[in-house]
């Protein structure tokens, strides 16, 4: 009796482990997508986020140092003051220039108008928004 339990071999078939990797695979493909576009669209969001804030220091600025008219453009030395110490984008206004969630510079531009993202960062994010890329960038 003892000869026959030791005998037996258990383990799976090769039909069995191919039909856990085929299920693995159709949920793999479900859920890459929605990550990728979630992963976009974060993108989007923290680059708006960002030409937001650079706004707001970019009129602290000018409130505080009675600047005013459409000929004026702050350095992005003068906004370190307006923005939190140690974060991203005071790290990316000390070494020079403001970087959307891609890597791609961020134009101050003059006092009146607001920061201008690139083309190229737009087109990148774009297919991954809801609303239509206009809407969601809105005056930036």
């Amino acid at each position: 009796m003892l000869k026959k339990l030791n005998s037996k071999r258990s383990g799976f078939t090769l039909v069995e482990i191919m039909i856990v990797v085929a299920i693995i695979a159709l949920l793999a493909s479900i859920a890459v997508p929605s990550f990728l576009r979630a992963r976009k669209r974060s993108q989007a969001t923290a680059t708006l986020e960002t030409m937001r804030m650079l706004d707001a220091a970019k009129d602290q600025w000018a409130i505080e140092n009675g600047k005013a008219g459409a000929a004026v453009q702050p350095l992005e030395a003068d906004l370190l003051p307006y923005v939190k110490k140690n974060s991203k984008l005071y790290t990316d206004l000390a070494a020079g220039a403001a970087k959307d969630a891609l890597g791609t510079a961020i134009v101050l531009g003059l006092l009146d108008a607001p920061p201008k993202v690139d083309a190229a960062t737009k087109t990148a994010l774009s297919d991954a928004l809801g609303a239509t890329p206009a809407d969601f960038w809105g005056a930036y």
